[in-house]
């Protein structure tokens, strides 16, 4: 079940998966670990594939709400490039993957390995359904993640790093989305992937109809005395395109991620840390900056400013799909101390969007 399953219009045009994977180059890969108490696991997305690692995209982050971690952040905001698959888990397996995703590169890349590197981990909070404290999450499986990237369909809810998570006070985790923007005679793509692990069940809205306040009756989260308020988690966001873009430019997609999340209900709490990294995969071979640069100048090709628009309209379209993908793809799950997270009720959402004319136009 994806959202466009829905009876709802979704904003604009999407690629042939209609995910990340629909920008050219990029892979994904996941590993699930749900033995015992463990509800988490680890994704990974390489920019341009396990054999091209180290090649520079343009890349740039933004910062929503700090109360999450994604390492690696201060050297692409230095340099505008991003050169190592970035890993997405949990929040305290961030150093745990940071140290797989080197002992991968050291064993595949060792030319790249010899000089220094600065992996891009990402986390969001599972610890109502994962022993987050447990040692579930190992090296290794962030390596097995990067091998078992791919381009093609991306699997969406219970998966990867996103096993555990929550959102909406429903069972969320992964999900993915794609836009194609036209440009004078080219036709480039904008995908986005989100570890969506956010919001208040009351906040929820789908396609512009808030339903949340309809689907309060099942909420173990806020009934539940576990000690973290509702709306606690966090939400990774990860955005690709293949169109050229300056370094600036990503940073400016990835400020207009806030704005796609916020058309699925949330106003943004203070114990979700909600962080955002966009790249371009254009431009392939500048912004260089190893020990053996011998270029005397490098040049990138790019968008005009002022022609930005329709690439972040497409972020802001492709974001809201993801995090909805994710919550239509997601399955319940009991976890640690039997904590239960319900998925999403299909059939009731479909009766509700239906009562409110949906079909019809959502926005």
């Amino acid at each position: 079940m994806r959202a466009r399953d829905l009876p709802v219009t979704l904003d604009g045009r999407h690629g042939r998966y209609n995910a990340i994977t629909d920008v050219p180059g990029v892979e994904v890969g996941y590993v699930t670990l749900t033995e015992g108490d463990a509800r988490t696991g680890v994704t990974a997305i390489l920019p341009r594939g396990r054999r091209k690692v180290g090649l520079p995209c343009a890349a740039g982050t933004h910062s929503l709400n700090g109360n999450g971690e994604m390492t690696g952040v201060t050297w692409i905001e230095e340099s505008g490039a991003l050169s190592l698959p970035v890993m997405i888990t949990n929040t305290h397996a961030v150093g745990t993957v940071h140290r797989g995703v080197i002992e991968w590169v050291a064993a595949r890349h060792p030319g790249l390995a010899a000089q220094w590197l600065l992996p891009v981990v990402a986390e969001t909070w599972d610890g109502y359904l994962n022993d987050i404290n447990g040692p579930h999450v190992r090296p290794e499986h962030a390596a097995q993640a990067i091998e078992a990237s791919a381009t093609g369909p991306v699997a969406e809810g219970n998966v990867g790093g996103g096993t555990g998570m929550n959102c909406y006070s429903f069972k969320g985790g992964s999900g993915t989305a794609s836009r194609l923007v036209g440009h004078g005679p080219d036709t480039y793509t904008v995908g986005a992937f989100a570890q969506a692990n956010f919001g208040n069940r009351h906040e929820l809205t789908v396609a512009g109809h808030r339903v949340g306040p309809l689907l309060l009756d099942d909420d173990p989260m806020a009934t539940t005395d576990w000690f973290a308020p509702s709306g606690a988690g966090s939400v990774i966001v990860v955005v690709a395109t293949d169109a050229p873009l300056l370094p600036g430019q990503c940073k400016a997609l990835a400020r207009r991620v806030p704005m796609g999340l916020a058309r699925t209900g949330t106003t943004g709490s203070h114990f979700s840390g909600d962080i955002f990294l966009a790249f371009s995969t254009a431009n392939e071979g500048a912004l260089t900056s190893g020990f053996t640069v011998h270029d005397d100048y490098q040049s990138l090709r790019f968008v005009p400013w002022g022609r930005m628009d329709p690439f972040y309209a497409a972020v802001v379209q492709a974001v809201e799909e993801a995090v909805l993908n994710a919550l239509t793809g997601a399955e319940e799950m009991i976890g640690r101390n039997g904590h239960r997270s319900p998925a999403l009720p299909i059939d009731r959402l479909i009766e509700l969007l239906a009562q409110d004319g949906a079909g019809a136009g959502s926005r």
